[in-house]
């Protein structure tokens, strides 16, 4: 459930509380990149959202993604990669995402160094141990954040020795033979501190052949701190081997709901990130904030598909020879590969890319609470750069399909530019240097006005390092500057209402810049499911609303507290707290960027796309009451083009029969992003040590990827019920238990089109295998899963 963090309390007076007395907090959010320079929530003119990390407690979640979704109101999970650790973080239409190829509009931070890495802006959520999280913020409308806060951003806080002392450990099994263990111990003796978690964790999968997923973390944080000033030197290091299986045709999902088209695919990600930060407060009124990071990333994917390879044409010049594309193309450039596979086989090949990143930077920021002309004001300014530099390689090998899908390599490699399919040996550099500043003015003590901005300078270079392909090597420039203005007011001590406007942008990435061609379209994670210059991405948003904290209740006299305090504590904890918020929001993005399906299966290219617009409404409701707790929140997402375009879309059934593509209009709604989003919850406490919980989870229905024309039918709408509950048996030993999927739904996250023309025979003249009639294929939602654990503090 979401819960808002009480940074600054109000003291409890001896005297008498009235029962119906309502005491705002005051919570404090972080409003740029670095932290340190936080502000009042009720002085921000958006919706910012924040959640303490016991929100994402392992007796109330299964993972950190499902911890956000249950926590944090507005977003929701999409899923491309069929791994329950790799979905992406949905907002407003946006998202963060780890798949390759994914358009990336929300900035991703932790403690206040970027983590969208450095070739695809992707963000790894897996990478980030969860028992390490103090306190997560979701800022849209802030351009503060640079590069990617198109649809906002998100700051991650990690813990350190001097927020957490004392020592946890956790084990968790159950469903698909997930097991998990981690724990967490932190320690302050006078001035310094010291902090380290780490968790691992085994699931074998709940689909048919589905490799299995081991994650493996670590989290250390040594500071230091004195009376002005403080200091953290900290690592995250993570080793995980992920395996997934993405889309599958819905005429096999009809006859198994676990079976599996094309495999294997499998994941390995490996991170060592290293951060200092520092924090110098020489007056009452002014704070100077520092952090450097270096960064080294490593991915390697390998993806099983079907493939265009097929005997040469019988009686021409390649007789005999294996080609690509047509009977007359060779399969390899180089060297003549002849057809000694066995009759009949079905062709598919396996695809392989690497991403080697290196990347640093750090940042400088000030933060003045200084009055200003005897008002209240907050002044922030600061500066980042960040570097970053990647090989990314990638190649295609030969492979036959057996009758349950597997794809065995035959050691035979794919080099055909002809056919669009050669090997990619690319080296990336990248520079972004940002400055912002911001000031927050209270004109009354009502009335709070909000101005800054940031300007962002991006320099991308691409290198092709195979000598093959010239036309990919290029220098790439953007630059803009971002502005931010709103207003608060705040109506009542417990309601204030807020407006804002800002602009924010994003580069083409590395990834998007090599690969938007048309006619050498690449093969990236992305395209599972299913060298022009590109133009940097720019977001224009108006957002306003209202929230508000009403709370009653709980009195309790000091003559009671002070005679006797259990029933003080009873009549305290009668009380009740109402927190509430009503949003809209507008924001359109001017040459908006999307991939778009190839001709070659398993690959695609980007593209420039016009305007596209996101508008809606968020509502949320969280209570408090005697041992309830209970929130709903409700999200409507109206996304659109706005712009007359053709794209490519050749296997989409409404697609024009000789070219392979549609034609959207102005109004047609963007595929993969539900309209309607609803969640609720309630945990009871039964006993002082007995706990039950439950969320309820709707998505509406969607587009299917790629059908940009909104001429075929929806992926449905679904909703999924998870409940939770936990024990407290003695003061330092939980128990607890989860239930995903409650009522064991079968529902799809996610849906594209593939061919159903089958595989190509190794036959000449043969006749295609494993045909298909529906091109419709879908990720399907992971059924009923149960898991049950101890934990222990000590």
């Amino acid at each position: 459930m979401f819960k808002s963090t009480l940074l600054i309390s109000c003291a409890v007076l001896p005297v008498a509380v009235a029962a119906q007395e309502a005491i705002p907090t005051i919570e404090a959010v972080g409003i740029s990149p670095v932290p340190g320079g936080e502000i009042d929530r009720d002085k921000v003119p958006s919706n910012v959202l924040t959640i303490p990390g016991t929100d994402l407690a392992p007796t109330k979640t299964p993972s950190l993604l499902d911890g956000m979704v249950q926590s944090i109101p507005f977003v929701s999970l999409s899923d491309q990669s069929g791994n329950a650790f790799q979905r992406n973080l949905d907002y407003r239409g946006f998202s963060a995402s780890p798949v390759p190829g994914t358009p990336q509009g929300i900035a991703v931070y932790q403690n206040g160094s970027r983590i969208n890495e450095a070739f695809g802006d992707v963000v790894n959520w897996d990478l980030i141990p969860e028992m390490a999280i103090a306190r997560m913020t979701l800022m849209p409308n802030n351009p503060l954040f640079g590069l990617n806060a198109t649809g906002g951003a998100m700051s991650i806080e990690m813990k350190n020795g001097f927020t957490y002392q004392g020592n946890e450990a956790v084990l968790r099994g159950g469903s698909y033979g997930r097991i998990s263990a981690g724990a967490q111990s932190g320690y302050q003796k006078d001035n310094f501190s010291a902090y380290v978690a780490g968790d691992t964790t085994y699931d074998g999968g709940w689909r048919d052949f589905s490799s299995s997923s081991q994650i493996r973390r670590m989290y250390v944080d040594l500071g230091a701190k004195g009376d002005e000033t403080e200091f953290h030197v900290s690592f995250t290091g993570a080793d995980n081997k992920l395996g997934g299986t993405v889309a599958t045709p819905i005429e096999m999902l009809n006859r198994r709901w676990s079976s599996v088209y094309t495999w294997p695919q499998t994941t390995h990600l490996q991170l060592a990130f290293l951060q200092a930060s520092g924090k110098w407060a020489p007056t009452d009124t002014l704070t100077l904030q520092g952090n450097a990071y270096f960064r080294a990333y490593r991915a390697a994917h390998v993806d099983a598909n079907g493939s265009d390879a097929q005997p040469c044409d019988v009686g021409g010049p390649l007789d005999g020879q294996l080609c690509i594309g047509d009977g007359v193309t060779a399969l390899n450039q180089n060297v003549p590969v002849f057809n000694t596979l066995p009759a009949n086989s079905a062709l598919g090949e396996i695809d392989r890319n690497t991403t080697n990143s290196n990347s640093y930077g750090g940042s400088l920021q000030a933060t003045s609470t200084a009055q200003l002309f005897e008002h209240d004001n907050h002044f922030v300014v600061g500066t980042s750069i960040d570097r970053g530099h990647t090989n990314f390689q990638s190649s295609s090998e030969l492979g036959t399909v057996d009758q349950n899908f597997f794809v065995t390599g035959t050691g035979v490699f794919i080099d055909q530019p002809l056919a669009d399919l050669a090997p990619v040996n690319l080296g990336t550099n990248n520079t972004y240097v940002g400055v912002y500043l911001t000031d927050t003015f209270d004109i009354t003590s009502q009335l709070s006005f909000t101005a800054g901005g940031r300007y962002n300078f991006a320099q991308i270079n691409l290198q092709d390092l195979t000598g093959a392909n010239p036309l990919l090597t290029s220098q790439n420039q953007f630059q803009r500057f971002n502005p931010v203005v709103g207003l608060t007011y705040k109506i009542t001590p417990n309601v204030s209402a807020y407006a804002g406007y800002s602009e924010a942008n994003r580069a083409p990435t590395p990834l998007e810049l090599g690969c938007s061609d048309p006619a050498i379209p690449c093969q990236i994670d992305n395209f599972l499911l299913a060298d022009p210059p590109l133009k940097q991405v720019v977001s224009h948003t108006i957002e306003g609303g209202l929230r508000g904290e009403f709370s009653g209740g709980g009195g309790a006299s000091a003559e009671l507290v002070t005679k006797a305090p259990k029933k003080a504590d009873a009549v305290a904890d009668s009380g009740w707290r109402l927190r509430w918020g009503l949003s809209l929001f507008r924001t359109e993005n001017s040459d908006d960027i999307v991939n778009i399906a190839s001709q070659v299966p398993g690959h695609g290219f980007f593209q420039n796309a016009g305007t596209t617009l996101r508008q809606g409404v968020e509502a949320k409701v969280d209570l408090s009451w005697n041992r309830w707790t209970a929130y709903a929140n409700y999200t409507f997402i109206d996304a659109t083009y706005q712009s007359f375009i053709t794209l490519s879309s050749p296997n989409n059934p409404a697609a024009d029969p000789l070219t392979g593509t549609i034609n959207v209009v102005p109004g047609d709604h963007i595929p993969g992003i539900p309209a309607q989003r609803f969640k609720a919850g309630a945990e009871y406490q039964i006993t002082d040590a007995w706990k039950l919980g439950a969320d309820l989870n709707v998505v509406g229905s969607q587009y299917l990827i790629h059908d940009d024309s909104n001429l075929n039918a929806k992926v449905p709408a679904y909703w999924v019920v998870n409940m939770h509950s936990s024990y407290q048996v003695t003061k330092n030993v939980e128990i607890f238990g989860l239930v995903q999927n409650l009522f064991n739904q079968h529902y799809y996250s996610a849906g594209t089109f593939f061919s159903t023309a089958g595989l190509n025979n190794s036959t000449p003249g043969g006749a295609n295998l494993f045909t298909f009639n529906d091109p419709r294929t879908f990720l399907p939602g992971t059924p009923l899963a149960v898991y049950a654990g101890i934990r222990a503090t000590f």
